[in-house]
């Protein structure tokens, strides 16, 4: 096998025809052969291997569930020979990530791989590592530096607001009630939502307290390091980056799917609320404005919640096994 300066392969994404695939039923049974399975196979397959065969890697790493099915398929029929690692992007599992060609599994916590094992993937292909983050959010921060550059008040708490997605103006309801109290102060990212920034540019300006208000930003790890608590949606990474920073999450509206088994395990571990109207958030934010202790036995929640350095353990891993591999060819 060739030697290159990579030696991962990250396939993610980028067909985007498989999205309409992406909410079958957890644990869903993938029946080899099973019509579904065959079509997406064999709809990928060509492309994929014509860019394998050119680029001739030593591992391939996938972190979409689709993309992962056609290579572990491959795998399963021998036309393969680079094995497959697989990271799960979510507190839980849907039926198409699991498939017997995948060579190992990379997962977020010890219930995902409970749920890998009950539908029949071999143990010892299973392990524990978290989903992978930036290095950033682990790193120390200079929180006075930072809390003077954002424009913030230390004496005051701060409620970081994210993730809109399509509630914006119930966003801006609580923003602005929030706002008015006079009793936190917010930083809200409101990402490529134009709409919404031009909405609270009024809100900001009236503000009794600091608001900063933000559109795409690249350093969500320096906003999570001086907030007390966040209201966001529950992807898989922000999740993960907001516990690896043991900050307090509300989760808000989260959409049928992995969104809401993600905010459904934060709650199971104590490590944040679930809102699902726009009044149960602000009972939530009135409570924790109310009795911060509360707030704070979260956060303790939050932060035995991971054993941290996920991308450093994943990395180790992927290596080992690709060491492991090339031995054995060696001797084979």
């Amino acid at each position: 096998m060739a030697s290159h300066n990579a030696l991962l392969i990250k396939v993610i994404r980028h067909l985007r025809f498989f999205d309409m695939f992406r909410t079958f039923e957890l644990l869903e049974t993938i029946i080899e052969g099973g019509y579904r399975c065959r079509f997406l196979n064999q709809l990928g397959r060509s492309n994929f291997l014509k860019y394998i065969q050119e680029f001739d890697p030593d591992l391939i790493v996938c972190t979409y569930p689709t993309v992962s099915s056609i290579l572990a398929q491959l795998r399963l029929e021998h036309i393969l020979q680079v094995p497959v690692v697989t990271i799960i992007t979510d507190y839980t599992v849907h039926g198409h990530w699991i498939h017997p060609g995948v060579d190992r599994y990379m997962v977020a916590c010890e219930e995902v791989k409970e749920m890998l094992v009950t539908a029949g993937i071999l143990e010892q292909r299973i392990h524990v590592t978290g989903i992978p983050i930036s290095p950033k959010f682990e790193k120390e921060k200079d929180l006075e530096s930072i809390i003077s550059k954002l424009g913030l008040n230390p004496d005051l708490a701060t409620f970081l607001v994210m993730g809109a997605y399509g509630n914006s103006e119930s966003i801006k309801k609580i923003c602005t009630k929030l706002a008015d109290s006079g009793q936190v102060q917010l930083i809200i990212v409101c990402g490529n939502d134009e709409k919404l920034y031009h909405s609270m540019q009024d809100v900001a300006t009236s503000a009794c307290n600091p608001l900063v208000l933000l559109g795409y930003v690249d350093n969500m790890e320096e906003l999570m390091s001086v907030a007390d608590l966040i209201i966001t949606k529950s992807g898989g990474l922000t999740v993960t980056e907001a516990l690896t920073m043991h900050l307090p999450l509300v989760i808000y509206k989260p959409i049928p799917g992995q969104e809401e088994e993600n905010a459904s395990f934060v709650q199971r571990i104590g490590a944040g609320r679930i809102a699902s109207s726009d009044m149960e958030l602000e009972g939530l934010l009135d409570r924790f404005i109310g009795y911060p202790e509360e707030l704070e036995k979260i956060r303790e929640k939050a932060i035995s919640a991971l054993q941290g350095h996920s991308a450093e353990q994943a990395v180790n891993n992927m290596l080992v096994l690709v060491v492991n591999l090339r031995n054995k060819q060696r001797t084979g």
